[in-house]
């Protein structure tokens, strides 16, 4: 009787002392990864701090870019309104009267949006619809500014258009608010876009080049597909911008 009383004595403690083993070593190993996971959290802040003010320190690097020069933009860029009116006419959607119109043209019309090659302005008097070659001359202009500016070390930068497809009470409303707005406007047509020559939107903090030259720059490209008869354009002085229609 006292030999069973002292097995089962034996048996019990022997077990207590497993149990407070295994206990023991259990909370030890959830101590420790507690503390790796909280040390791998202090130092993820703290790399993400140092790469933000490390981001908040950068200061683009002024870039200058060469040009080619060809005179003055008001005489290079001079054609008309009736050659840009004649082409668009030619190649272009009937006048719509509303912007809900255009949805119901089919693939008369691209809508374009921002993208790789631009990015389009807020529009207040125009809608983002093209037909489709006057789509593909916008993406080629794009797509040569940011090569042309590449080669040359200048960074990213993306052209922004301004000025797109005008419904007929868009024209109205338009010249409401400037009676020199001309109501046979070849934007009537989905043929034409304006791109802002003061402003360009920069893609990267690296570099920065002057407005003047990614003007400068911007005219070369319109320049060449202009002389391989691929557009009118027309340099705006008072809108800021390069009327441009696809012929």
């Amino acid at each position: 009787m006292k030999l069973g009383l002292m097995k089962n004595f034996v048996e019990k403690k022997k077990f207590s002392k497993f149990v407070k083993h295994y206990s023991s070593s259990f909370s030890k190993e959830n101590f420790l990864v507690k503390v790796v996971i909280y040390f791998l959290l202090i130092l993820f802040v703290f790399l993400s701090g140092c790469s933000q003010r490390k981001e908040q320190r950068m200061i683009p690097v002024k870039k200058d870019i060469y040009i080619n020069p060809f005179g003055r933009y008001s005489s290079t860029f001079n054609d008309m309104n009736d050659v840009h009116l004649s082409s668009a006419m030619n190649l272009g959607i009937d006048p719509i009267h509303s912007r809900e119109e255009a949805f119901d043209l089919g693939e008369a019309l691209c809508q374009i949006e921002d993208c790789d090659y631009y990015s389009i302005d807020s529009l207040s008097h125009s809608i983002p619809f093209l037909v489709p070659k006057a789509r593909d001359l916008l993406d080629t202009i794009g797509r040569n500014f940011i090569d042309s500016l590449q080669s040359r070390g200048g960074g990213s930068y993306k052209i922004i258009v301004t000025s797109v497809l005008r419904a007929e009470n868009d024209i109205s409303r338009l010249r409401r608010k400037n009676s020199n707005a001309s109501s046979n406007s070849a934007h009537r047509f989905g043929t034409t876009f304006d791109i802002a020559y003061s402003r360009f939107q920069r893609t990267d903090n690296r570099y920065t080049v002057a407005d003047a030259q990614l003007k400068h720059l911007l005219a070369e490209v319109l320049l060449a597909l202009r002389k391989q008869n691929k557009c009118y354009i027309r340099y705006e002085i008072k809108q800021g911008c390069f009327h441009i229609t696809t012929r």
